[in-house]
Order: structure tokens, then C-alpha cells, then sequence
């Protein structure tokens, strides 16, 4: 089969690249699918540049969906032939998503109404973004501010936390900032002078705030936004200011707190609210599997807009 993959870490543009391997076989409590759609994230380039070093070669890819083709021992859940989304066991096989099969580690059923490009851009995004609004403890009519709501992660925590009953705040540039309105979410502008234009707002006290984008000098404003108190701010992705400022940060959460049930245990819910149209996580492009550069290359300028897919059966 066809995938993608690095030997040695370094830069992804110069590690990557699409080689034949063998198909894999799905172990234990695990399922193989052929990959009808594989999403792309920073994540990805962060493995091949180091992120939780294991075994080489390793593939990129952790978003899924596609057609059930081989299930392992002990999995009764699941039919050959079943529509599937979840995610790629990228530690424990040499090749993961964006490849022509792919064995998964976690899986739920595609619901009636939702497309598997579409089901395939979900897992990192509401798995990244619920985690994180519960760490914060997010609750029924607290104001929340969600800051990189043009991100996937951001825009699925808007959502999250609109049909949680939160009020929410959102920054966000032009290319999203109406459809984050009509989700429900108040939008302002990033950048210099955040903390002055969410106080002009008039909406009182912000209770929490969840950092979503790039690295880009917001942390300062968003502990001023909530009061001043950097334990009510959590970001996954200024890892640096984060811990200069003393505000909270995905690797320093309590990692006995990271289960299965609070990582997944939302998919079921979320993926049938996107069947019904209430729920969604934007696409940006899809790309054929040979294509996988010009992918890369448009991840790598941070804007991408939407979520990044390879479809391993189309031709190219």
C-alpha cells in the first residue's frame, strides 16, 4: 500500500516521504479500515520533528474515516464493511493515517447523514477542544472567550461551549467571523488592544479563556480579560508564555486526567449533531495521497482556514 511516512526526525518537508509498505495487521482491541479520508494538523509536523519519540518509521495522520476491512482480537463492536471514524494507532505501527489502510485505535460509528470527509475532520478538533473546556470547567451560563476561534480546535470549542450553555467570546479574523455570530458567539477582532475591546463589550466578567491559536503575544490580555488570574486561562499551544506567565498548558494538566472516556467520550454525541447540521469542523481542501506536499506546504504558512485532508482512493 501507498503511505506516508518518516525514518529519521527532522523537518517534515525533508523526512516525509510517500513510499510502498506492507498493509498492517490490526492487533488486539484493534480495527484496520481503508482510509477514505485522513486529516492533517501540526501535530503531525511536530512528530516528525521529535513529539513523543518511539520507533522509526513512523506515519502522520491521526484523523480517520473510512470502511471497516479487518478487525482484531477481543473487537466486537464493529463489522467489516461498517463506515467508521476515529483515530490512527501512530505509536504502535509504522505507518498511520494518510495511507491507503490504516489501523485505528479508537473508532466510532459514521452516523446516517454525515459524509466521511466530513467525519474525518472531527477527532483531533473535538477531542482537543472538549478536553480542554472541561480542564477549565466550564459550566452552564459562564462566559467563556475562546481566543483562535478560526482555528479547528477554536471553532469546535465555540460550538462545544454554545451548546453547553456557556456564553462565548471569540476572536477571530474575517474569514470566520460570521459564521462564528451566527453559531451564537460575540467576535472580536485579535491582536493589540483585545483586553480594551472585550471591556468595551459591556458583557461583565469573563470567567475563563481557552487559547487556541498560534503563538502570538495574547496570554498577557487574556489573564487581564479574566481578572488576572492565569489559572483561569489554558492554552494548547503557547507553551512558552504560558509557562513565564503562569497560566495553564496542555502537557502540565494532570495526565491521570487524560482517560479515554474524557478525550472520546463526547464523539458519539458531536458526530450525530454533525450529521444533523449542528455541528462542524471546517474543510479547508482535499488532496489526493500523492498530492501530500502541497498539503504540507499550505499546513506550514499556519493558514490553512479549515481542516486539510488526503483521500488515499482518489486517483493521484
Amino acid at each position: 500500500m501507498r503511505t506516508v511516512c518518516f525514518h529519521e526526525n527532522g523537518e517534515p518537508a525533508d523526512v516525509l516521504r510517500l513510499e510502498t509498505a506492507p498493509v498492517p495487521e490490526p492487533g488486539p482491541g484493534r480495527i484496520r479500515v481503508a482510509v477514505h479520508a485522513c486529516g492533517l494538523a501540526p501535530a503531525d509536523w511536530a512528530l516528525c520533528r521529535g513529539l513523543f519519540p518511539g520507533s522509526l518509521p513512523r506515519g502522520i495522520g491521526c484523523d480517520v474515516s473510512g470502511i471497516v476491512d479487518a478487525v482484531g482480537p477481543g473487537v466486537t463492536d464493529v463489522a467489516v464493511g461498517d463506515r467508521v471514524f476515529g483515530t490512527a494507532d501512530f505509536a504502535g505501527q509504522p505507518s498511520a493515517g494518510a495511507a491507503e489502510r490504516a489501523v485505528l485505535d479508537h473508532w466510532f460509528a459514521v452516523p446516517e447523514g454525515l459524509d466521511l470527509i466530513r467525519a474525518a475532520a472531527l477527532p483531533m478538533a473535538l477531542s482537543t477542544a472538549s478536553w480542554h473546556l472541561a480542564r477549565l470547567g466550564l459550566a452552564v451560563n459562564s462566559t467563556v472567550l475562546i481566543n483562535g476561534a478560526g482555528t479547528t480546535i477554536g471553532y469546535a470549542a465555540v460550538q462545544i461551549a454554545i451548546i453547553r450553555g456557556a456564553r462565548v467570546i471569540a476572536t477571530a479574523g474575517q474569514t470566520y467571523a460570521e459564521q462564528l455570530r451566527d453559531l451564537g458567539a460575540t467576535v472580536v477582532g485579535y491582536g493589540e488592544g483585545l483586553a480594551e475591546r472585550v471591556k468595551a463589550l459591556g458583557v461583565g466578567q469573563v470567567d475563563l479563556a481557552f487559547d487556541t491559536a498560534p503563538p502570538n503575544g495574547a496570554l498577557p490580555a487574556l489573564v487581564e480579560i479574566v481578572g488576572g488570574d492565569p489559572k483561569r486561562v489554558l492554552t494548547c499551544s503557547d507553551l512558552a508564555a504560558a509557562a513565564e506567565l503562569g497560566v495553564r498548558d496542555t502537557f502540565h494538566e494532570d495526565p491521570a486526567k487524560r482517560t479515554d472516556g474524557e478525550l472520546f467520550g463526547v464523539f458519539p454525541e458531536f458526530a450525530q449533531l454533525a450529521a444533523e447540521g449542528r455541528f462542524t469542523v471546517p474543510v479547508a481542501a482535499t488532496f489526493p495521497l500523492a498530492d501530500w506536499r502541497k498539503a504540507l506546504e499550505i499546513s506550514l504558512t499556519g493558514r490553512a482556514r479549515g481542516k486539510l485532508l488526503l483521500l488515499p482512493a482518489c486517483a493521484g
